[in-house]
């Protein structure tokens, strides 16, 4: 186990900005989405009959990289709405079924521009008004019913149009991603406003979707609803690979930063919803989350590093304002994350490589070393050969660290 003494540079290829452009790895935006290169750069490593798994779904890019190769795949994710997106991803789809998305989209645009059907209801999303434009939710909600008259039925060419469309509804949005997480342009200002043919926004994004949908994956992957905490419960298979990038121990929330998509579509009906879902996720806190924080206790049975109470009790520190709130976070996550190895054990076959692509957080000065934590709670849990690598330095604060954490489960 050691860390790399190297100068390491941002590498802005080893982050979600190189997924933009690469096929369907850049059909839709989330800003912590981790690199496909760096999952490319692990794969080649291995043999081409080797299964993957990845525990933590996110956009795909793990199974989609997976399957590009002719390998197979599996992945998990507690997030209906991601699975949704990588079964998509990752799916083949027949030259047919190819033309006729276009065909539907086409046909869809053209209702919706002369707005002879019923919108769709405006998402229950907290002050839309800041997100869209008058004119800009007024075009989505006619071409969201659109897209679901001329195809209402479930299936590949739906899947389709609603990607494009998701895309559509993010470039007309105010929203910005110039930021670690999704904020709000200067003033707020919608895109639809500077442009006036969000018809033409449509077909572009349709287009691009198609053009991906055509790049058939040789491999199949299988996505499955479940919580990456009890992987035996939700998978029956047994893989020779993991590569993964869970939520870091950093506060960042993905239901907050998917949420545009998941209220559109239907993934979200209210603010309620996005806090319970984010409470049962690793590493959540946005909304209720951060309240049951307050009520949340330690599971003693639960191992943790031993260094972890020192950093908990630095974080708690009553000179810092919430600091009892966020060792408890801290806390929670490394539990989780604890239990998550434990699962791992029982769906791996002997001599499986594992890697883990975190990063390490601070809360108010107190470095939290996630990277070493995962080493710890590895060798706990029976793994060997646990390697710490540093890959790059991240844009914010010069301590914060990107890591693979790998090792191998001998069985």
């Amino acid at each position: 186990m050691h860390g790399m003494t190297r100068q390491l540079r941002q590498r802005a290829d080893y982050t979600h900005k190189f997924n933009v452009r690469t096929g369907r790895h850049g059909w839709l935006r989330l800003t912590p989405a981790y690199s496909v290169k760096v999952v490319q750069e692990i794969v080649e490593r291995y043999g081409s009959s080797l299964s993957i798994l990845d525990p933590f779904c996110g956009t795909g890019t793990t199974a989609l990289s997976a399957v590009s190769r002719g390998l197979d795949a599996a992945t998990t994710d507690i997030n209906p709405f991601l699975i949704w997106l990588a079964t998509a991803k990752t799916a083949h789809y027949a030259t047919s079924e190819i033309a006729q998305a276009d065909k539907a989209g086409k046909a869809a645009l053209d209702l919706a521009r002369r707005g002879i059907v019923e919108p769709a209801a405006e998402p229950p999303i907290h002050n839309i008004e800041r997100w869209w434009s008058n004119r800009a939710r007024h075009f989505l909600c006619q071409l969201k019913s659109a897209i679901e008259t001329v195809e209402d039925r479930a299936g590949p060419v739906i899947d389709l149009l609603h990607v494009a469309f998701c895309r559509t509804l993010i470039k007309l949005s105010a929203a910005a991603f110039n930021h670690q997480s999704m904020s709000f342009k200067e003033g707020a200002q919608c895109s639809f406003d500077l442009n006036p043919d969000a018809g033409e926004v449509f077909l572009d994004d349709l287009a691009f979707v198609l053009g991906g949908a055509k790049e058939n994956p040789l491999g199949i992957a299988k996505i499955v609803l479940g919580d990456a905490r009890n992987l035996s419960g939700c998978i029956r298979e047994k893989f020779d690979v993991v590569v993964t990038s869970p939520p870091y121990a950093n506060r960042m929330s993905y239901i907050r930063e998917l949420r545009p998509y998941m209220y559109w579509l239907g993934y979200l009906k209210n603010g309620r919803d996005a806090s319970e879902l984010d409470w049962l996720a690793i590493g959540g806190t946005w909304g209720i989350a951060t309240s049951r924080l307050a009520d949340w206790s330690s599971n003693k049975n639960c191992w943790t590093p031993n260094d972890l109470p020192a950093t908990l009790r630095d974080i708690a520190n009553g000179d810092n304002k919430n600091g009892e709130i966020l060792s408890r976070y801290v806390a929670k996550y490394c539990e989780d994350m604890s239990t998550l190895f434990e699962s791992l054990r029982h769906v791996l076959n002997p001599g499986a490589r594992v890697h883990y692509i975190v990063g390490n957080a601070t809360f108010y000065g107190v470095l939290v070393s996630t990277e070493q934590a995962y080493a710890a709670m590895l060798l706990k849990y029976g793994f060997t050969d646990v390697d710490v690598r540093a890959i790059r330095k991240r844009n914010s604060k010069k301590e914060l660290l990107e890591f693979d954490v790998s090792a191998t489960w001998c069985g």
